[in-house]
Protein backbone atom coordinates (compact mmCIF):
# COMPACT_ATOMS: atom_id res chain seq x y z
CA UNK A 1 0.00 0.00 0.00
CA UNK A 2 0.97 3.46 -0.94
CA UNK A 3 2.20 5.53 2.30
CA UNK A 4 -0.35 8.72 1.20
CA UNK A 5 -3.14 5.91 1.32
CA UNK A 6 -2.05 4.03 4.82
CA UNK A 7 -1.45 7.19 6.64
CA UNK A 8 -5.13 8.46 5.18
CA UNK A 9 -6.95 5.29 6.32
CA UNK A 10 -4.61 5.10 9.46
CA UNK A 11 -6.40 8.41 10.61
CA UNK A 12 -10.36 7.85 9.20
CA UNK A 13 -9.76 4.21 11.29
CA UNK A 14 -8.67 6.48 14.51
CA UNK A 15 -11.31 8.94 14.44
CA UNK A 16 -14.04 6.25 13.19
CA UNK A 17 -13.30 3.11 14.61
CA UNK A 18 -11.17 4.04 17.33
CA UNK A 19 -13.50 7.03 18.31
CA UNK A 20 -10.49 8.92 19.17
CA UNK A 21 -10.88 12.76 20.12
CA UNK A 22 -10.08 14.83 17.06
CA UNK A 23 -7.28 16.58 18.81
CA UNK A 24 -5.51 13.17 19.47
CA UNK A 25 -5.90 12.45 15.70
CA UNK A 26 -4.55 15.52 14.48
CA UNK A 27 -1.75 15.33 16.77
CA UNK A 28 -1.34 11.26 14.76
CA UNK A 29 -1.41 13.39 11.64
CA UNK A 30 1.12 15.47 12.59
CA UNK A 31 3.76 12.82 13.37
CA UNK A 32 3.06 10.56 10.49
CA UNK A 33 2.67 13.52 7.87
CA UNK A 34 5.90 14.66 9.45
CA UNK A 35 7.48 11.09 8.72
CA UNK A 36 6.08 10.68 5.65
CA UNK A 37 7.78 14.03 4.13
CA UNK A 38 10.89 12.81 5.37
CA UNK A 39 10.48 9.51 3.59
CA UNK A 40 9.80 11.00 0.37
CA UNK A 41 12.53 13.22 0.66
CA UNK A 42 15.12 11.15 1.32
CA UNK A 43 13.98 8.78 -1.19
CA UNK A 44 13.46 11.33 -3.91
CA UNK A 45 10.49 9.85 -4.36
CA UNK A 46 6.92 10.77 -5.15
CA UNK A 47 5.52 7.53 -3.48
CA UNK A 48 6.07 5.18 -1.01
CA UNK A 49 4.85 1.59 -0.43
CA UNK A 50 4.53 0.95 3.73
CA UNK A 51 5.94 -2.57 2.72
CA UNK A 52 9.50 -1.16 2.09
CA UNK A 53 10.01 0.44 5.28
CA UNK A 54 12.44 -1.71 7.29
CA UNK A 55 14.11 -0.97 10.87
CA UNK A 56 16.85 0.61 8.77
CA UNK A 57 14.55 3.07 7.44
CA UNK A 58 13.43 3.55 10.92
CA UNK A 59 16.91 4.07 12.36
CA UNK A 60 17.75 6.78 9.68
CA UNK A 61 14.48 8.19 11.02
CA UNK A 62 15.49 8.16 14.52
CA UNK A 63 18.94 9.80 13.60
CA UNK A 64 17.52 12.49 11.52
CA UNK A 65 14.96 13.79 14.44
CA UNK A 66 17.62 13.11 17.31
CA UNK A 67 20.55 15.08 15.57
CA UNK A 68 19.58 17.00 12.31
CA UNK A 69 16.03 18.24 12.60
CA UNK A 70 15.50 22.06 14.77
CA UNK A 71 12.47 23.05 15.34
CA UNK A 72 11.50 26.44 13.86
CA UNK A 73 10.21 27.91 17.07
CA UNK A 74 11.68 25.06 20.25
CA UNK A 75 15.05 23.85 18.64
CA UNK A 76 15.93 20.42 18.97
CA UNK A 77 13.50 18.06 20.06
CA UNK A 78 13.63 16.54 23.69
CA UNK A 79 13.82 12.74 23.99
CA UNK A 80 10.29 12.51 24.93
CA UNK A 81 9.04 14.48 21.84
CA UNK A 82 11.04 12.42 19.56
CA UNK A 83 9.33 9.59 21.25
CA UNK A 84 5.82 10.98 20.55
CA UNK A 85 6.96 10.38 16.41
CA UNK A 86 7.64 6.58 17.22
CA UNK A 87 4.75 6.04 19.19
CA UNK A 88 3.14 7.23 16.01
CA UNK A 89 4.73 4.88 13.96
CA UNK A 90 4.24 1.91 16.44
CA UNK A 91 0.61 2.54 16.38
CA UNK A 92 0.33 2.86 12.29
CA UNK A 93 1.85 -0.36 11.59
CA UNK A 94 -0.22 -2.11 14.48
CA UNK A 95 -3.18 -1.06 12.26
CA UNK A 96 -1.32 -2.29 8.65
CA UNK A 97 -0.73 -5.15 10.17
CA UNK A 98 -4.30 -5.59 11.10
CA UNK A 99 -5.16 -4.96 7.26
CA UNK A 100 -3.12 -8.20 6.55
CA UNK A 101 0.15 -6.03 5.30
CA UNK A 102 3.43 -7.80 5.29
CA UNK A 103 4.74 -4.79 7.16
CA UNK A 104 7.65 -4.07 9.49
CA UNK A 105 6.36 -5.26 13.34
CA UNK A 106 5.97 -2.40 15.32
CA UNK A 107 8.11 -3.98 18.06
CA UNK A 108 10.99 -3.76 16.27
CA UNK A 109 10.25 0.20 16.91
CA UNK A 110 12.13 0.42 20.14
CA UNK A 111 11.16 3.90 21.93
CA UNK A 112 14.10 5.92 23.52
CA UNK A 113 14.49 6.34 26.93
CA UNK A 114 13.64 9.17 28.46
CA UNK A 115 15.18 11.31 31.41
CA UNK A 116 12.61 11.27 34.65
CA UNK A 117 10.58 14.54 34.19
CA UNK A 118 11.35 17.30 36.58
CA UNK A 119 7.70 18.37 37.85
CA UNK A 120 7.55 21.99 38.41
CA UNK A 121 5.17 22.54 41.37
CA UNK A 122 3.77 25.40 43.62
CA UNK A 123 4.88 25.44 47.44
CA UNK A 124 1.65 26.49 49.42
CA UNK A 125 3.33 30.16 50.13
CA UNK A 126 3.48 30.67 45.88
CA UNK A 127 0.33 29.26 46.05
CA UNK A 128 -0.68 32.24 48.31
CA UNK A 129 1.08 34.65 46.50
CA UNK A 130 -0.46 33.85 43.08
CA UNK A 131 -4.19 33.55 44.02
CA UNK A 132 -3.81 36.86 46.31
CA UNK A 133 -2.45 38.94 43.04
CA UNK A 134 -5.35 39.11 41.81
CA UNK A 135 -8.05 42.05 42.28
CA UNK A 136 -11.15 40.67 42.51
CA UNK A 137 -13.17 44.29 42.43
CA UNK A 138 -14.72 43.39 39.42
CA UNK A 139 -16.14 40.33 37.95
CA UNK A 140 -13.11 39.58 35.58
CA UNK A 141 -11.04 39.56 38.71
CA UNK A 142 -13.22 37.18 40.46
CA UNK A 143 -13.83 34.86 37.24
CA UNK A 144 -9.63 34.72 37.55
CA UNK A 145 -9.48 33.94 41.19
CA UNK A 146 -12.46 31.29 40.76
CA UNK A 147 -10.39 30.12 37.60
CA UNK A 148 -6.89 29.74 39.74
CA UNK A 149 -9.11 27.93 42.62
CA UNK A 150 -11.15 25.66 40.41
CA UNK A 151 -7.75 24.37 38.47
CA UNK A 152 -5.94 23.92 42.18
CA UNK A 153 -9.09 22.28 43.57
CA UNK A 154 -9.68 19.76 40.50
CA UNK A 155 -6.50 19.63 38.85
CA UNK A 156 -8.34 19.95 35.88
CA UNK A 157 -6.33 20.10 32.30
CA UNK A 158 -6.94 23.73 30.81
CA UNK A 159 -8.81 21.90 28.09
CA UNK A 160 -11.00 20.55 30.34
CA UNK A 161 -11.75 24.23 32.54
CA UNK A 162 -12.65 25.92 29.12
CA UNK A 163 -15.09 23.45 28.07
CA UNK A 164 -17.16 23.07 31.55
CA UNK A 165 -20.85 24.77 30.91
CA UNK A 166 -22.35 26.18 34.03
CA UNK A 167 -25.14 23.23 34.52
CA UNK A 168 -22.32 20.72 35.06
CA UNK A 169 -21.63 21.70 38.19
CA UNK A 170 -22.94 20.70 41.22
CA UNK A 171 -22.44 23.65 43.51
CA UNK A 172 -24.53 21.85 46.47
CA UNK A 173 -22.52 18.71 46.48
CA UNK A 174 -19.27 20.68 45.38
CA UNK A 175 -18.48 18.03 42.82
CA UNK A 176 -18.84 17.38 39.10
CA UNK A 177 -18.12 15.25 35.95
CA UNK A 178 -15.70 15.72 32.83
CA UNK A 179 -14.83 13.56 30.07
CA UNK A 180 -10.96 13.88 30.01
CA UNK A 181 -7.95 12.16 27.36
CA UNK A 182 -9.42 9.48 25.46
CA UNK A 183 -13.56 9.54 26.34
CA UNK A 184 -12.09 8.99 29.95
CA UNK A 185 -14.89 10.06 32.61
CA UNK A 186 -14.30 10.96 35.94
CA UNK A 187 -15.47 13.34 38.90
CA UNK A 188 -13.68 15.76 40.22
CA UNK A 189 -13.99 18.17 43.35
CA UNK A 190 -14.31 21.67 44.70
CA UNK A 191 -12.68 22.30 47.54
CA UNK A 192 -14.60 25.24 50.68
CA UNK A 193 -12.08 27.61 48.83
CA UNK A 194 -12.60 26.60 45.37
CA UNK A 195 -17.01 26.55 46.11
CA UNK A 196 -16.84 30.03 47.83
CA UNK A 197 -14.89 31.99 44.61
CA UNK A 198 -17.09 29.71 41.79
CA UNK A 199 -20.22 31.22 43.60
CA UNK A 200 -18.97 34.63 43.96
CA UNK A 201 -18.36 34.59 40.47
CA UNK A 202 -21.50 33.04 39.77
CA UNK A 203 -23.67 35.66 41.67
CA UNK A 204 -22.55 38.38 38.91
CA UNK A 205 -23.50 36.47 35.83
CA UNK A 206 -26.56 37.39 34.32
CA UNK A 207 -26.61 36.56 30.80
CA UNK A 208 -27.53 33.50 29.51
CA UNK A 209 -24.60 31.73 28.36
CA UNK A 210 -23.59 28.61 28.81
CA UNK A 211 -20.05 28.42 29.10
CA UNK A 212 -18.84 28.46 33.02
CA UNK A 213 -16.46 30.86 32.37
CA UNK A 214 -16.28 33.63 29.51
CA UNK A 215 -14.33 36.49 27.86
CA UNK A 216 -14.96 40.05 29.05
CA UNK A 217 -12.85 41.60 26.25
CA UNK A 218 -12.20 40.96 23.11
CA UNK A 219 -14.66 41.49 19.65
CA UNK A 220 -17.89 41.72 20.07
CA UNK A 221 -20.05 38.57 18.74
CA UNK A 222 -22.78 39.53 16.18
CA UNK A 223 -25.07 36.95 17.52
CA UNK A 224 -26.10 37.99 20.99
CA UNK A 225 -27.16 34.42 22.01
CA UNK A 226 -24.30 32.65 20.67
CA UNK A 227 -22.52 30.53 23.75
CA UNK A 228 -19.20 29.57 21.94
CA UNK A 229 -18.51 33.04 20.46
CA UNK A 230 -17.75 34.07 24.74
CA UNK A 231 -16.20 31.05 25.94
CA UNK A 232 -12.64 31.64 27.64
CA UNK A 233 -10.22 29.66 25.37
CA UNK A 234 -7.18 27.52 26.37
CA UNK A 235 -4.73 30.52 25.32
CA UNK A 236 -6.24 33.39 27.44
CA UNK A 237 -6.19 31.08 30.63
CA UNK A 238 -2.45 30.79 29.91
CA UNK A 239 -2.07 34.35 29.15
CA UNK A 240 -4.09 35.06 32.43
CA UNK A 241 -2.00 33.07 34.33
CA UNK A 242 1.41 34.54 33.25
CA UNK A 243 -0.34 37.85 34.25
CA UNK A 244 -0.35 36.90 37.72
CA UNK A 245 2.43 35.01 37.88
CA UNK A 246 4.18 38.86 36.96
CA UNK A 247 2.21 40.43 39.39
CA UNK A 248 3.22 37.70 42.23
CA UNK A 249 6.38 38.08 41.58
CA UNK A 250 7.28 34.60 40.50
CA UNK A 251 10.53 34.28 38.52
CA UNK A 252 10.00 31.26 36.79
CA UNK A 253 7.29 30.62 33.66
CA UNK A 254 4.05 28.42 34.86
CA UNK A 255 1.01 27.80 33.15
CA UNK A 256 -2.14 26.20 33.85
CA UNK A 257 -0.19 22.64 33.83
CA UNK A 258 1.54 23.45 37.29
CA UNK A 259 -1.37 23.95 39.14
CA UNK A 260 -2.30 20.44 38.22
CA UNK A 261 1.00 18.81 39.65
CA UNK A 262 0.24 21.25 42.38
CA UNK A 263 -3.24 19.53 43.02
CA UNK A 264 -1.61 15.95 42.92
CA UNK A 265 1.32 17.28 44.97
CA UNK A 266 -0.76 18.72 47.70
CA UNK A 267 -3.09 15.48 47.70
CA UNK A 268 -0.07 12.89 48.12
CA UNK A 269 1.73 15.30 50.75
CA UNK A 270 -1.05 15.11 53.02
CA UNK A 271 -1.43 11.28 53.08
CA UNK A 272 -3.11 10.39 49.56
CA UNK A 273 -2.24 7.01 47.74
CA UNK A 274 -1.37 7.08 44.37
CA UNK A 275 -4.36 5.44 43.32
CA UNK A 276 -6.65 7.78 44.52
CA UNK A 277 -4.51 10.70 42.49
CA UNK A 278 -4.48 8.31 39.34
CA UNK A 279 -8.46 8.34 39.59
CA UNK A 280 -8.99 12.42 40.55
CA UNK A 281 -6.07 13.20 37.37
CA UNK A 282 -8.00 11.23 35.02
CA UNK A 283 -4.63 9.18 34.13
CA UNK A 284 -5.46 5.60 32.33
CA UNK A 285 -1.93 4.41 33.97
CA UNK A 286 -0.75 4.06 37.05
CA UNK A 287 2.79 4.87 35.31
CA UNK A 288 1.82 8.55 34.80
CA UNK A 289 1.03 9.23 37.97
CA UNK A 290 4.17 7.93 39.13
CA UNK A 291 5.75 11.15 38.01
CA UNK A 292 5.22 12.56 41.51
CA UNK A 293 8.29 10.59 43.20
CA UNK A 294 9.23 13.95 44.50
CA UNK A 295 6.46 13.57 46.71
CA UNK A 296 6.31 9.46 47.18
CA UNK A 297 10.38 9.33 47.66
CA UNK A 298 9.89 11.29 50.56
CA UNK A 299 7.11 9.74 52.03
CA UNK A 300 9.00 5.90 51.75
CA UNK A 301 12.15 7.58 53.57
CA UNK A 302 9.52 8.56 56.47
CA UNK A 303 8.38 5.12 56.40
CA UNK A 304 12.03 3.62 56.43
CA UNK A 305 12.79 5.92 59.03
CA UNK A 306 10.23 5.01 60.85
CA UNK A 307 9.60 1.16 60.93
CA UNK A 308 13.27 0.11 59.82
CA UNK A 309 15.35 -1.87 62.84
CA UNK A 310 18.49 -0.22 61.91
CA UNK A 311 16.97 3.34 63.04
CA UNK A 312 15.92 2.07 66.15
Amino acid sequence: MEINEAVLRFLEYCELDRNLSLKTVRMYGYYLNFFKQWLLQSHKAEKFQVEKIDDNTIRNFRLFISHSYKNPYKGSLKRQTQNYFLVALRSFFRYLIRQKLSVLSPEMIELGKSRDRNIKFLQPIELEKLFRSVDTKDKSGLRDRAILEVLFSTGLRVSELVSLNREQINMDAGEFGVIGKGGKARVVFLSKHAKDWLQKYSGTRNDPYQPLFIRYSGPKIKNSLTNEGLRLSVRSVERMIDKYRKKSGLLFRIGPHILRHSFATDLLEHGADLRSVQEMLGHKNIATTQIYTHVTNVRLKEVHEKFHSGNK
